[in-house]
Order: structure tokens, then C-alpha cells, then sequence
């Protein structure tokens, strides 16, 4: 259950100023639509005005510009949206996995486990690891032999470390996600695939979430390197020896082919596919479904494929795209 917090309380942690009754008891998060009393909401986007008149919330966070628009208790801040996910920390109610080793749990020989560490039911743990304080390793999770897994990190239930990953402070690694795994690497010869052992590892940065479903191959010989404050959705492929920088958002179903640097501060958002062997600059933002073949060396939003149309219309825009080299070739003999 969501703790009950007062209006002052909220404005206080937030270090911002309020108006109306800071006795007012809050404990919970709603839009502007849904919130019921006792809730507090938010508005981020004017576009939601309209809705400042009906809503059932008891407060509402707003910028101080807004606030004669609404008659009722407020929380003010020049940035509500971040206001607004500050304090679903507050309310988060996710169950915790409860403290200490569970009895089902397997741990295996030499770990290193700190102060406050949690080990839910069923999970295993290989050896000579090492759990920082406050690590919490959900039920049925699987950690490696060798891994090292920082302060305050939650690897969440199923979720899978291979040998010897390095995962930093506060990071979040959700259910069926596999770090580690091998690389997709094989040699053709004449009988077939020679497969290329994976010597590399994986290498996670502070404040990094890894989403439910992703996979992130460990190097050939380097290593795979997520960065700190790297933010990576569920259902991604990573490839093995691809370096993700600082504070880069990656959507779901994106997949990074092999030996790829992607820069710091990057967007890639849903469906993109990134070849191997490219670099992309920091500040890039690629839109939906989008493929990258070759490196782009300049900050800015880069875009491919086409947009959806009648099936109709795609078919003939499809035969004139097959047309652009001639059409191109025509127009370049007008000009001489």
C-alpha cells in the first residue's frame, strides 16, 4: 500500500513551494481524468487545461504561471514532469523482496555478500560473487559465478547474469533479461559454422535499467560496455563489443549489431536496427523503424524507411523508388 504523505511533506522533499492546505493527506498518483480525492495529479502539457476545472484530485502539481487557473491545493515547480516522476519514488509500492537469503535460494562457494542484501526464493547464485549493500536478487533469478553487482541494485525475478558481469550502483535489471550470453560469432569453413568462443565480458555503469526480455551479449575479446545513466527498453538486442554512452534511451525492439559505438546523450527509438561495426556521434536521435548502415558522425534526428499509406498507393510509390536512379540520370542530361 502507497504511504500517506501531506501536501508540505511532498513540497518540502521536492524542495518546492506549495499553496492551499498543507495538512492535506495524499497517497497517491492520478491524471488529471482519473485522479480521485486523496490523490494528487499533475500538468505538465497546457494542452490539459481543460481538465484543471473537473478534476477530483486533491492537489495538483503545476508551474507557478498556472496556478490562478486552479482554485485548489498545488504543488508549484518550474518542471512538473519532473516533479511528478520524483514522487512516484515516494509512491512506489512495488513488493520488496523480503530481507535477507531466503532458504530456497542456492548460494555457491566464496560470495561476498553485504549488509542489507536480499535474495528471494529459488534464485542462485554462483561462486565467488560478490552483492553489495542492498542488492536484491528476485526469486528464481540467476547470477553467474564471478559477477559483481554494485550498491542498491535490483536484478528482478528470471532474470539471468552470466559468468563474470560487472553491473554498477542503482542500476535495474528486469524479469527475462539475459546479460551475457555469447556473442552471435562463427567462422564459415567447409564443413560449416566454427563457432568463436566468447572471451569478453559485459560491463554496466551506475543508474543503468535494462528492460524485461533484452539481451545484452557478452564481447569476443572486449568487452560490452553500457554506460552510466543508460536507459534501455525491453525486447532490445545489444551485440557483442557494442559500447552504449552516457545517457542514452534505447526503445523496445531495437536491435545493435556487433562491435557498434553509440554515442552519449543518443535516442534510438522503437524497431531501429543499427549494423555493425558503425559509429554514431553523441546528441544523435534516430526516429521509428529506422535503419542505420552507416555512421553519422554529426548530432541531430536522422530518419529512413517510409510511411505507411494505402496498399494502393505503396505499390505505386514502391515502383517509383526502383525509378529514382533513371529518373535521376534523365534529369542530370537535361542540365548538360
Amino acid at each position: 500500500m502507497s504511504p500517506t504523505l501531506t501536501l508540505a511533506e511532498l513540497a518540502a522533499w521536492l524542495d518546492a513551494d506549495f499553496e492551499g492546505d498543507g495538512d492535506c493527506p495524499l497517497s497517491g498518483l492520478g491524471t488529471l481524468q482519473s485522479a480521485l480525492p486523496g490523490q494528487l495529479s499533475f500538468i505538465a502539457n497546457p494542452v490539459y487545461r481543460k481538465y484543471l476545472a473537473s478534476t477530483r484530485a486533491s492537489a495538483v502539481i503545476m508551474r507557478p504561471d498556472l496556478a490562478a487557473e486552479y482554485p485548489g491545493n498545488k504543488l508549484l515547480t518550474t518542471n512538473p514532469y519532473e516533479a511528478y516522476a520524483r514522487l512516484t519514488e515516494r509512491f512506489d509500492d512495488r513488493p520488496a523482496v523480503p530481507a535477507g537469503c531466503h532458504p530456497t535460494a542456492v548460494i555457491g562457494d566464496d560470495c561476498q555478500l553485504a549488509d542489507g542484501v536480499r535474495i528471494g526464493p529459488q534464485a542462485t547464485i554462483g561462486r565467488q560473487v560478490v552483492l553489495a549493500e542492498g542488492v536484491e536478487i528476485g526469486p528464481g533469478a540467476c547470477i553467474g559465478d564471478g559477477c559483481h553487482i554494485g550498491v542498491g541494485t535490483r536484478i528482478a525475478a528470471r532474470a539471468v547474469l552470466y559468468h563474470d558481469i560487472r553491473v554498477g550502483e542503482r542500476c535495474v535489471i528486469h524479469s527475462g533479461a539475459v546479460i551475457g550470453a555469447d556473442g552471435f560469432g562463427f567462422a564459415p569453413t567447409a564443413d560449416g559454422w566454427l563457432k568463436i568462443h566468447q572471451l569478453g565480458s559485459v560491463v554496466i555503469g551506475n543508474d543503468v535499467e535494462i528492460g524485461a526480455g533484452t539481451t545484452v551479449d557478452r564481447g569476443a575479446l572486449d568487452d560490452t560496455r553500457i554506460a552510466d545513466g543508460v536507459k534501455i527498453d525491453n525486447q532490445v538486442q545489444i551485440a557483442h563489443n557494442v559500447s552504449i554512452g552516457r545517457n542514452t534511451a534505447i526503445a523496445g525492439q531495437a536491435g545493435i549489431a556487433g562491435s557498434t559505438t553509440v554515442g552519449e546523450n543518443c535516442t534510438i527509438a522503437g524497431g531501429v536496427g543499427i549494423v555493425g561495426h558503425l559509429t554514431i556521434a553523441d546528441g544523435v536521435h534516430v526516429t521509428a523503424m529506422s535503419l542505420v548502415t552507416h555512421s553519422l558522425h554529426k548530432p541531430g534526428s536522422y530518419s529512413s524507411g517510409t510511411p505507411l499509406a494505402p496498399t494502393r498507393e505503396w505499390r505505386r510509390n514502391a515502383v517509383r523508388f526502383k525509378q529514382l536512379n533513371e529518373l535521376a540520370t534523365r534529369v542530370k542530361k537535361l542540365d548538360e
